[in-house]
């Protein structure tokens, strides 16, 4: 078999080409958000990461490693959510649940983002939980009630995006980048 006529090569290089006919379709919020529920579920896997590696650490040394306070492991999964969502935008346009819901993020003119774009669009997306993150630290709230603000700041965050006259989420506007529909492509 050819190098060309793999189909994994075939589908990365039609993820790249963005269709001008394409660009300017929104995906509906109900896909967006299912996409998001899903995106959700892998992030939760990829939070455990540094948890089960902080206890590993203990299990091998019996030693308390100073990274494995709260706050020193929020930060690392915070930075691995960041390297994960930077490289599959800017490498691919589209996450696994993105590729799943046939969704794809581009630049406003319809290219891949750059690396710096794709990080600058994960920082401003972290406006989905940042209120609520703030409130139950300042409040000293429960888990649950932290929680409970995060679910109430997403809805509310994505609602918003009816309100943007394209349908596109704000920390889109604000980077130059839109969620477009990418309908699979046929392998033969």
């Amino acid at each position: 078999m050819t190098r060309s006529a793999r189909p994994d090569v075939a589908s990365a290089s039609a993820v790249v080409a963005v269709p001008k006919a394409r660009a300017s379709a929104t995906p509906s919020l109900a896909r967006r958000m299912a996409s998001f529920a899903y995106e959700g579920l892998l992030l939760f896997g990829i939070g455990l990461i540094p948890g089960a590696i902080g206890a590993l650490f203990v299990a091998l040394t019996g030693h308390q490693h100073p990274l494995q306070s709260d706050a020193a492991l929020r930060v690392i999964t915070l930075t691995l959510y960041a390297i994960y969502f930077t490289w599959f935008w800017s490498a691919r346009g589209q996450t696994l649940p993105m590729r799943t819901w046939h969704l794809q993020v581009v630049t406003n003119d319809g290219k891949r983002l750059s690396q710096p774009r794709a990080l600058a669009r994960f920082v401003a997306s972290c406006a989905w939980f940042a209120p609520a993150a703030v409130l139950a630290s300042v409040n000293d709230w429960t888990r649950w009630q932290g929680l409970t603000a995060a679910f109430i700041g997403v809805v509310g965050y994505a609602l918003l995006a009816l309100l943007h006259p394209r349908r596109q989420f704000w920390h889109d506007a604000l980077c130059a980048t839109q969620i477009i529909d990418a309908a699979p492509t046929k392998s033969r």
